[in-house]
Order: structure tokens, then sequence, then C-alpha cells
């Protein structure tokens, strides 16, 4: 079991406790669902009017609350609650028990290279010549293909490919079967195609190919920088020629397609189930919502935002903030759809005046 004392706490997140600080926590919950050994996580006022339906001593709340007033007998009062979160969870963090060194199951070149305190779990895989860091964890069933690199501390969950050549750097997260290094989807017929002349001719397409699809290999790789996490079964394909390339402390959600020859800056968010087309680049500080698509070959600047569900099909400036599909500016897409919405009063404002005007006059 996991404790610490409210004082504990505090100091490790930064913030000031109020109360008995002494008290001793063995866990973290909501208002509602928290017993007496809990930390409860109240950071705003709406939140705190549950915790009488839970058995909370302690709570975690914003600077200045009348933690006596809610019934705590000690209370933590982080600046930014969220931001305290990230340390209060680590704490707490149960883990998943992957540390346990080689196990028997697993296969390990000769060749390969592990550093220090690293573990590999059950019938993982790691090919010749490559390279895991000091203190790393490969989870069951992982697989780590030849002189593939991973840096010190990461942490790969169960399911995971490092495809061959794949360079990570250090304190890399990775959730379950995610997919890293599979080949681009990168096809060609023998002459030109519908596919190019509709592009060309904006959809006037005039060519009937039926050809058959010629593979282009990729020969490239991925290179990921340090502290990037990876999301469940996301996947980021190698580059052509040239490597794929995810930057600094970027971070990927679950169900994420990054395509061949990509690049993605540093302090990227890139939300659930976000699809990026081969060649196409994406500055630092990027935040693509859950279901944004970027077309191939496209540029988007430094610290865009885009929306859930927006479809980027043109470049984009950096500082933008993009809506729709087409992506569009946020307050022009917003102000587009409320007049799509006065659409249907309009038609019928007009079809009113329609009769009032063929109206036939009274006769005399």
């Amino acid at each position: 079991m996991t404790s610490y004392s409210v004082k504990d706490i505090a100091k490790a997140v930064g913030a000031e406790a109020v109360g008995a600080v002494e008290l001793v926590l063995t866990g973290v919950a909501e208002p509602q669902d928290a017993g007496a050994g809990d930390l409860a996580l109240a950071m705003k006022p709406k939140f705190a009017e549950n915790l009488s339906q839970g058995a909370a001593k302690v709570a975690m709340l914003w600077p200045g609350a009348d933690w006596q007033a809610l019934g705590l007998e000690a209370a933590i009062l982080p600046d930014r609650g969220r931001f305290a979160m990230a340390s209060v969870t680590e704490m707490y963090d149960l883990g998943h028990g992957f540390h346990q060194g080689i196990h028997p199951s697993a296969f390990v070149s000769p060749e390969a290279k592990l550093g220090a305190d690293v573990s590999v779990g059950p019938l993982s895989v790691i090919e010749a010549g490559a390279v895991i860091g000091d203190g790393s964890v490969i989870g069951p069933l992982c697989y780590i293909g030849m002189d593939a690199q991973i840096g010190a501390n990461a942490f790969l969950r169960d399911h995971v490919t490092i495809a061959a050549r794949v360079k990570i750097g250090a304190n890399f997260v990775c959730q379950p079967g995610a997919r890293i290094g599979g080949d681009g989807f990168s096809f060609v017929t023998p002459e030109k195609n519908q596919v190019e002349d509709a592009r060309e001719a904006l959809g006037q397409s005039s060519v009937e190919s039926r050809q058959s699809w010629a593979r282009i290999h990729s020969i490239g790789s991925v290179t990921i920088g340090d502290d990037v996490e990876i999301g469940a079964n996301t996947c980021i394909d190698r580059g052509t020629i040239r490597d794929t390339i995810i930057g600094n402390s970027t971070k990927l959600d679950n169900l994420v397609q990054v395509g061949h020859n990509v690049v993605v800056g540093d302090d990227c968010l890139l939300c659930g189930m976000v699809g990026i087309a081969g060649s196409s680049q994406i500055g630092n500080n990027v935040v693509l919502g859950g279901q944004t698509g970027v077309g191939d070959n496209l540029t988007i600047g430094d610290a865009v935002i885009t929306g859930a569900g927006t479809m980027v099909l043109a470049n984009v400036p950096k500082g933008r903030f993009m809506l729709g599909y087409p992506a569009m500016k946020m307050e022009s897409q917003v102000e587009a759809y409320k007049g799509l919405r006065r659409l249907p009063r309009l038609f019928a404002d007009v079809a009113n005046l329609k009769k009032a005007v063929s109206k036939p006059a009274d006769s005399d």
C-alpha cells in the first residue's frame, strides 16, 4: 500500500498544506467516492460541493479555499490544481508489475545491447543490434527490431512494436499496441493515373486507369525525440527516403496515424484519431483536436490549434485556431455555422414573400 502524509504530498506538488498535516493518506479519489484515508480531488468549488457525499478528511482544493467550512481536517492548496495532479498521480501510481528483470521466455539477441537495470517482459523479442538504455522497461509481447535504439528510462507497455532502425530518445512512454516503423502507404502506377489527373484538374479527371499499383519501399526510418509519449494502437510510418520525425516532448493519443516523411515539432499534442498524411510538416506547440485530418505535403505553423473533426486541406499559418471541413479560422467557421442554422427560417421567409408578391390584386 502506498501512503504519504499531507505534508509530504504538499511538498511534492509545491503547494501550501493547512490543518492536520501529519495525517497519512493511502489513496486518491473523487470527492463523492473518497474514504477517510483518501485525498479528495476538489480543485474547483463545483467539485467541492460533492465532498459531503464522501468521507474525506483531506482534500486538494484551490488557493484561499475555506477548507474548515467544508468539514475537512486538512487541505492542500496548490496554485494550479490540474498541474499538481501530475505529481500526485505519479506518487500513487501502482504500476503494472513489469520491473522484473529479463523474463526467461523473452528472446534477447546476444548481439543486442541492454543498459543497466533493464527489464524485458514475457515473450518479448529484442533483435540483433538493438540498443536499450539504462532503466528501461520493455513489457510483455513487445518486439524491438534490429538496430533499433531506445534511450534511457523508456517504458513500453504490452504488444508494442519498434521496427528496425527506429531511433527513440530518453524517457519514452508507449501504450499497448502501438506500431512504430511500419512501411509508408506509397504506391505508384507505370503511367499517369486517375488520382494524379483528378488532383491536377480539381476532380475533372479524363484518365481512366486500370493499371496495377507498384509498391514504393520505405528505406527511411523513424526518429523520435526525448520525453515523447505514444498512445495505444497508434501507428507511425517510416519515411520513404528520409526519416519520419517526432519532436521532443510531443504526446500522441490513441489511434493516431502519422504518415511517411511527416515531421512533427516539439511539445505538440495530437489527440485521438488524428491522421496526418505523408510529407506534411507540423510546427512546435501545435494541438490537433480529436479526428483532425491533415492532407499530404502541407505545412502547419507553430502554435496552431484545431478543433475536433477539423479537416486541413491547405497550409495553416502559425498561431491560427482552425475548425471545420475544410478548415477555416475558428471565428469564421462559427459564423458560417450560425448562418447555416438560419437558412430554414430564411427559406420560409422567402417563400412567404413570394406568395405575397404573386398574390392577385383584389378586383373592384
